[in-house]
């Protein structure tokens, strides 16, 4: 930004809020050096369940002691919860595969690799070759047709038919959800599949030698319920000659006319593996701090303070192992959750309260506001609104998003009366990924939100996400404006009600077809320790309401399908459309309840 701007800037920060007073404003200079802090070298990018997301969490908890704001909970800042944080592999990994009496042994990691969200378990059963592990109503396209896996391993090539046709069916190079190893890996489960074989699509990579990925660098459930392994296709193509198959041949057909050629291997073939994973547990902190008002109601401000540490399987540069600073995501929005408390540190005693909370877990699916909405400090009927901040550190043009508006009643007009003071561009259209941040937990609290959001950019969720890039003056002022808001909220007689308001982003795992497919209408708990989905809630007039489910339900089974995890029913849900009646079955209180559920077109 240029220096005469950055003037500019400073003017209007200084003087935009004249009903608070000189003292007023939030010191873009204190802000920013949270924000280095933050996002220094020292912090090693601040992953969920690392040495360095503690010493955050210290630093949060001091800056909070430092103010004199009181911990809600006993003497200490920090309400401990428990993250699976990672995998490894475990001693008793093995593939052999045992044809006309002939033992082969491969090797870990030269031969095979398991995937990260493979289930421990060991898997002795013949093989089906699956071709690209494809169902696809829409297009008219499955692998599976009239081919049985049940108890058996499936074998399937990655990525999907016809990639390098721009014109075909599917999208050519673009690549649908259905290439996804975790979605290949749901259908060979709901197929009866017991375990699942990744080979290489060679034909349509003739000169580029295919590396398998590196275990632990795909997203996925924490535990997919089957076996999940790939492996190099060199050493497993004497199966297809055993069966009288080329491999390039099989591609090339399929590519042809779309048509499956599926087929089992001969009954010679039987393949003995064990995948073993041992999944990392560790605890890790919310931090939580309070200013008591005259009663007992109060506005919760918060952020999230994790980020993706030396990259993994959340980075855009996946391939590069190097501290991700996430100086923007979210140093940014942690700073200006300090410099608040630091200024309503100093103000006087107003009718409600405020809660400072930072998170833990966000990156890897908002646990640590799912963990706090499950088991929070403060009674959530008295919280009268939460108001959440992601990445407001690079604010461009002065456009600013701010989303949650429609979630309370009165929060728009409020807005509407506050904003034009700062001469920011707000946009209320939610904003690209606004619903994927701590706000979401809250709102199955039926707790309304307000997000505050400067947008995505080049450097989210790359190394390259630095503080040197953050434009502390406009974030000064996004925080003076964030500071009037939340007094409007302490101050107003009549506090927001809450609204229910149909999600704006798809489902997680992408969706089929056009538009974003069918609306089921329930709210994940993001929460862990669950087989199956829980709903944290069931948006009101939704075709899951209508068939009587309700939050606190888990689901186990949709269509028929077994449903252990999120990836699951967003693979069963996104093979459905709008008009189709499915039979879903949870648990209520630990008993079975069964309902026809009419799926609609997403409202």
């Amino acid at each position: 930004m240029s220096s005469y701007k950055s003037r500019l800037l400073w003017l209007v920060l200084c003087v935009a809020p004249l009903a608070y007073g000189a003292d007023a404003k939030i010191d873009p200079n204190l802000y920013l050096n949270d924000v280095k802090f933050l996002a220094s070298p020292e912090l090693k990018g601040r992953a969920t369940g690392s040495p360095e997301l503690e010493k955050a969490a210290a630093f949060i908890a001091g800056k909070f002691r430092e103010f004199g704001l009181k911990p809600v909970a006993g003497n200490t800042f920090l309400q401990a919860f428990p993250v699976t944080t990672d995998a490894t592999l475990g001693k008793q990994n093995h593939f052999d595969f045992r044809d006309h009496g002939r033992v082969t042994t491969l090797r870990l990691p030269e031969d095979f690799v398991p995937f990260n969200y493979s289930s421990t378990v060991k898997v002795s059963a013949a093989v089906v070759f699956a071709g690209y592990g494809i169902t696809a109503p829409e297009y008219h396209y499955d692998d599976y047709a009239g081919l049985d896996v049940k108890g058996k391993f499936v074998l399937v090539m990655r990525h999907e038919p016809q990639e390098n046709d721009e014109h075909s069916i599917f999208a050519g190079k673009m690549l649908t959800p259905h290439a996804q190893f975790v979605n290949k890996a749901a259908n060979a489960k709901m197929h009866g599949a017991a375990g699942l074989i990744l080979i290489d699509d060679r034909a349509a990579h003739p000169n580029e030698p295919w590396e398998m990925q590196k275990f632990g660098s795909t997203a996925g459930p924490l535990d997919a319920g089957i076996a999940i392994l790939q492996v190099k296709e060199e050493r497993i193509d004497a199966w297809f000659q055993e069966a009288g198959k080329s491999l390039t041949a099989v591609e090339a057909a399929i590519d042809k006319d779309l048509r499956p050629q599926s087929f089992a291997f001969p009954d010679a073939l039987q393949v003995d593996a064990g995948v073993d994973i041992a999944r990392v547990v560790k605890t890790v902190h919310n931090v939580v701090a309070y200013v008591p008002g005259e009663t007992g109601e109060y506005v919760i401000i918060g952020a999230h303070y994790d980020h993706l540490g030396m990259g993994g399987q959340y980075s855009l540069t996946p391939s590069v192992t190097a501290i991700h600073p996430g100086a923007d995501d979210n140093a940014s929005g942690t700073a200006g959750v300090i410099e608040l408390a630091r200024w309503y540190s100093r103000q006087p005693k107003q009718k409600r309260g405020i809660l400072f909370l930072s998170f833990a877990g966000e990156e890897m699916g908002l646990l640590g506001s799912a963990y706090y909405v499950a088991h929070p400090e403060l009674p959530l009927a008295k919280a009268v609104a939460m108001i959440n901040m992601d990445m407001i550190g690079r604010i461009r043009d002065g456009k600013v998003y701010i989303g949650g508006a429609a979630t309370g009643t009165g929060l728009r007009p409020m807005l509407e009366q506050v904003a034009p003071k700062y001469h920011l561009k707000v946009d209320y259209s939610e904003g690209p990924e606004s619903g994927s941040s701590d706000h979401t937990s809250f709102t199955s609290g039926q707790v309304p939100v307000l997000f505050f959001f400067s947008g995505l950019h080049s450097d989210y969720h790359k190394p390259s996400d630095t503080w040197d890039k953050i434009d502390a003056p406009d974030a000064a002022l996004l925080l003076t404006l964030v500071a009037e808001v939340a007094d409007d909220l302490r101050a107003v007689a009549v506090r927001p009600e809450f609204v229910h308001v149909a999600p704006q982003t798809p489902p997680m795992g992408g969706t089929s077809g056009s538009g974003y497919g069918p609306w089921f209408g329930s709210i994940p708990d993001f929460g862990e320790g669950t087989k199956g989905v829980k709903f944290a809630d069931v948006r009101e007039g939704s075709p899951a309401a209508k068939a009587g489910f309700k939050a606190g339900d888990v689901m186990i089974e949709f269509d028929g399908k077994k449903i252990e995890n999120l990836y699951d029913f967003t693979y069963a849900l996104q093979a459905k459309k709008p008009g189709d009646e499915v039979l879903v079955k949870v648990l209520r209180d630990n008993q079975p309840v069964e309902a026809k559920v009419l799926l609609t077109k997403r409202q």
